[in-house]
């Protein structure tokens, strides 16, 4: 293999959880809510699926929002709209809360990366091995990399949103390959959803799938990565 592509959300880095997501964006606000209340109304905003790069919606969504949920990344807008959508199911005591809560996943105090990132890109950068990340998302997360120091190890950024393709669409891996120089036979894409990121199979790219967990409880998911490299 000569490059290797990486998913964004769920692989290289991870969203904070809904509880702390809400307690910031209502520090901010200087409003308060009880514990009781704040709990439960994590719970309730995880259950609508409401915090990007979190939990999937638990319930059906109303029909015109699940149309749009979709299509969320094929576009900033798009992808706005779905998830302030997702959040108004949920009662908030202030309706600027919803933009805030948007606006507050899009920081990088929001992602943490996985413990032995940071590692393994720089091993495969050493190796003279070309990295790309390439993403379903709505919104440009180059300075969530910057932020965390990931930056200088990825050599491009292949955003949905930036083209109006999302994954699982092989043409979005193609362009990403094409931005990488390699060949799709002689790139890897490491990702945690099997049906977007498994749609680099149908362009020739190897697959290889890491769990969807937790920072603390995936500390060295990327690693094996090397062994297929090598």
């Amino acid at each position: 293999m000569k490059g290797v592509l990486f998913d964004f959300s769920g692989t290289l880095f991870r969203i904070e959880s809904t509880e702390s997501w809400l307690r910031a964006v209502l520090a901010d606000a200087e409003l308060t809510l009880s514990e009781l209340e704040l709990t439960r109304t994590a719970q309730a905003l995880e259950s609508a699926g409401a915090l990007p790069g979190g939990a999937l919606p638990s319930q059906p969504l109303p029909e015109d929002l699940a149309d749009v949920w979709k299509v969320r990344d094929r576009s900033a807008e798009l992808h706005r709209a779905a998830y302030t959508g997702a959040a108004r199911q949920v009662p908030l005591p202030d309706p600027r809360l919803y933009d805030a809560l948007y606006d507050r996943h899009m920081a990088p105090a929001a992602w943490r990366p996985y413990p032995d990132a940071a590692d393994v890109l720089g091993a495969l950068r050493g190796r003279g091995v070309a990295v790309g990340v390439v993403s379903n998302i709505g919104w440009d997360m180059r300075p969530v990399f910057r932020e965390h120091g990931l930056d200088p190890y990825v050599g491009t950024y292949v955003l949905s949103y930036e083209h109006g393709i999302q994954k699982p669409d092989p043409r979005l891996f193609r362009v990403a390959c094409d931005a990488l120089g390699v060949a799709p036979e002689d790139t890897l894409m490491v990702g945690d959803d099997r049906r977007a990121d498994g749609g680099a199979a149908a362009l020739g790219c190897g697959v290889h799938f890491v769990d969807h967990l937790s920072v603390t409880h995936r500390p060295d998911g990327l690693r094996p990565v090397l062994d297929l490299i090598s």
